[in-house]
């Protein structure tokens, strides 16, 4: 199979490498010459630090890198069976791009978008042909992160769904199938992640430090969502929050914080700009939490309970299947436990109760119960066991 990347960022790159690795010949565009000549270094070298590490003979490494090419034309894409783009999010040039590769290829091609929140419809309908348009969401480091969020559009075929699926087999990733709703499945279930722990922060309960020890201490994440937010990039977290908030047109549960929109306007983006939640200078003096357990673990129920509740939400509104959304979660964003089965571990009534409280404390329709989990409650059922 012939496959076309369109971007030559970090993302499309990554994408890239996955294709050449599961033996296809990949061509990949974008109108910088200065980042196709990055994106082929940087493949050479990332391919030169697997051989070392064993993960790949000499000549396998060698066959890889010879499988890309690279063009600023998007016409070099005309025999491709499938065309990823991986640009800039922004639904209308999104659209521009599909209509004129919807005239460039032949009528049988699979046409993907790697968006991570924008409407997979509504970039299927600048084509003639939006049956064969479908959303492929590869997480960032594309080659390391298994999971690959499979979107179908109202227009998407079956046949394109199906055919999407095995390919991403083929490339030994794990495909989970969501529903075309802002923030798909990952992006949408872990807003409380970020969202409520700045809203701990914000009411003085505790600091970035305190709560991400407590997430780390009681929940087994492998990073704060302070740390997170700092690794992500506080504007890129913070455009996904407000797109997402945006896009359910206000629903309180997704507001944006005011402390996260400060930072990164006073450009404290995290690591990427030496300073966010936590100052990244060799002369910073180390932040140390509260190690209060009591604390820590009311931090931490509060923050898993919001996310149980998302997670309960999407499954009620068929976002995705019960398997797919624990999926998403443990090999998306590498939770400890899935959401639903965490649910059925310490019960579905605590989790109810949990959000009652919260309800009755500060009366706002952000901690609205998920009709499913009070039904579930009442009827003693649970989601997997």
């Amino acid at each position: 199979m012939k496959i076309g990347i369109i971007g030559a960022g970090a993302m499309g790159s990554g994408i890239a490498q996955v294709a050449a690795q599961a033996g296809h010949e990949v061509i990949i565009t974008d109108k910088n010459d200065d980042a196709l000549d990055a994106s082929g270094a940087k493949l050479i070298k990332v391919m030169a630090r697997l051989v070392e590490k064993g993960k790949f003979e000499s000549k396998e490494a060698d066959a890889i890198c010879a499988r890309l090419s690279y063009s600023t034309q998007l016409d070099s894409l005309e025999d491709c069976d499938l065309v990823i783009e991986a640009i800039i999010e922004h639904l209308e040039i999104k659209k521009t791009v599909f209509a004129e590769l919807d005239g460039l290829l032949r009528a049988d091609a699979i046409l993907a978008t790697n968006t991570s929140s924008l409407s997979v419809a509504s970039i299927a309908a600048a084509c003639s042909h939006s049956e064969r348009v479908i959303g492929i969401h590869f997480f960032n480091p594309a080659p390391l992160m298994p999971l690959v969020e499979i979107i179908p559009a109202v227009q998407t075929s079956k046949e394109t769904l199906a055919s999407v699926k095995e390919i991403i087999l083929g490339m030994k990733k794990v495909p989970v199938i969501a529903k075309d709703t802002p923030g798909f499945i990952v992006n949408r279930v872990a807003r409380p992640f970020y969202g409520e722990a700045l809203k701990i922060y914000e009411e003085g309960i505790a600091d970035f430090a305190t709560i991400d020890w407590a997430m780390k201490e009681f929940g087994g994440f492998r990073m704060g969502p302070f740390e997170l937010m700092d690794f992500i990039g506080n504007d890129v977290n913070y455009a996904v929050t407000e797109s997402v908030f945006h896009s359910f047109y206000c629903d309180p549960r997704y507001r944006p914080s005011f402390t996260q929109k400060r930072h990164a306007e006073a450009g404290w983006l995290g690591r990427k700009s030496g300073k966010g939640y936590y100052d990244y200078s060799e002369s910073a003096p180390t932040t140390l939490p509260t190690k209060d357990e009591e604390l820590g673990k009311l931090i931490f129920n509060r923050i898993l309970c919001m996310l149980i509740n998302e997670a309960a939400d999407a499954l009620f509104l068929n976002i995705a299947s019960k398997e797919d959304i624990d999926l998403a979660m443990t090999k998306g964003v590498n939770y400890p436990k899935g959401l639903l089965a965490w649910a059925d571990e310490i019960g579905i009534a605590a989790c109810v109760d949990a959000m009652d409280k919260l309800t009755d404390t500060y009366r706002e329709d952000r901690y609205r119960c998920s009709p499913l989990l009070r039904k579930m409650s009442k009827e003693g059922s649970k989601f997997f066991y």
